[in-house]
């Protein structure tokens, strides 16, 4: 199983560095909650390494992400085939007409979106979100808040998606208990001992997916964080470092591990090229850090696995990432 989407800020790439250090504990507690979904890698690595869990918790404040996973939840086959019609339609034609049908779905999506139902609604979001640009979520005031990314490059050959996976996932979701709101609501109906693992939109950056996610709210997530801890729970928070001591000074006994990592979405012009037609601007990744605050009690378990030629692995994969979305760019 994997992701059904991109997205951006999603851990595939963190869970290698997770593992190394502290560590990803695969013990200790009976359910997993992840109250800021994303795009659920983290949650995937969970359900494939422990077989312990007996539950897993999703929530998100976006209701159309939540209105997806609830689809393929209770109604798969209705999704897929909704999904089919517009696959169907859409890779006959050429990038050109791709990019008109692209538009025309995302305006009805976005206006006239009632003539379906919650099964062809979700399955619309997910085949734009599949030929949008590069797992982003936008919006605009005209679309009132629902997804509204660009077309991205529009290339796929022969499926815009994984049959496959997305009926794992059906079968996955069935021992997740799938909630839409405020992140605290859901962990407030948790019984037993739980890894926690709170993924809030970043500090200091454009990803934060139309949510206005103030220091005083990341605050509140710290704070349940060190309450769940002394609770005898095991905790994962992470973010993005913003260059001030907000963790250091707020992280009580939690540990905090950073990591050097290098954003593709939203990076910023830094070179200039010339050309016979003058200047052309190439846009690089960003280099950055990421923080994890954590348990102790999670160093104390000594789960960390990862291996030297992994971590060679992983680097030589973020490399080739790189490259590629580079090359994507400047063609």
């Amino acid at each position: 199983m994997k992701p059904l989407y991109m997205w951006a800020g999603g851990k595939n790439k963190m869970i290698a560095k997770y593992q190394s250090a502290p560590g990803i504990p695969l013990s200790g507690y009976d359910t997993y909650v992840e109250p800021f979904f994303g795009g659920g890698a983290m949650m995937i690595h969970i359900s494939e390494n422990n077989p312990n869990v007996t539950k897993f918790v999703l929530n998100d404040i976006n209701p159309e992400i939540v209105g997806l996973y609830t689809a393929i939840k209770t109604d798969v086959a209705g999704f897929m085939a909704h999904c089919d019609v517009l696959c169907n339609q859409y890779l006959p034609l050429s990038t050109a007409d791709r990019k008109v049908f692209f538009y025309k779905i995302r305006k009805e999506y976005t206006t006239d979106y009632s003539k379906w139902s919650s099964s062809q609604e979700s399955a619309t979001l997910y085949f734009l979100m599949k030929t949008a640009f590069n797992g982003l979520w936008q919006s605009t005031k005209e679309a009132k808040g629902r997804f509204c990314t660009p077309s991205g490059l529009l290339n796929h050959t022969s499926k815009v998606y994984d049959k496959d996976n997305v009926n794992e996932w059906n079968v996955f979701l069935q021992k997740v208990d799938i909630y839409s709101g405020n992140w605290a609501d859901c962990c407030n109906k948790i019984v037993g001992k739980a890894l926690y693992f709170l993924d809030p939109p970043y500090r200091d950056s454009f990803t934060q997916y139309g949510q206005d996610f103030t220091d005083a709210k990341q605050l509140e997530v710290i704070e349940f964080c060190k309450a769940a801890d002394a609770e005898g729970h095991l905790v994962m928070f992470c973010n993005r470092e913003a260059g001030d001591t907000f963790y250091i000074d707020n992280k009580g006994n939690l540990v905090i591990s950073y990591y050097d990592v290098t954003y593709t979405a939203g990076r910023r012009a830094t070179k200039e090229e010339n050309t016979q037609d003058g200047k052309k601007i190439t846009k690089v990744a960003k280099a950055a850090k990421e923080i994890l605050m954590y348990s102790q009690a999670i160093v104390d378990m000594n789960c960390n696995i990862l291996t030297e030629i992994e971590k060679k692995a992983q680097n030589a994969a973020e490399e080739k990432q790189r490259h590629d979305m580079l090359f994507k760019e400047k063609a």
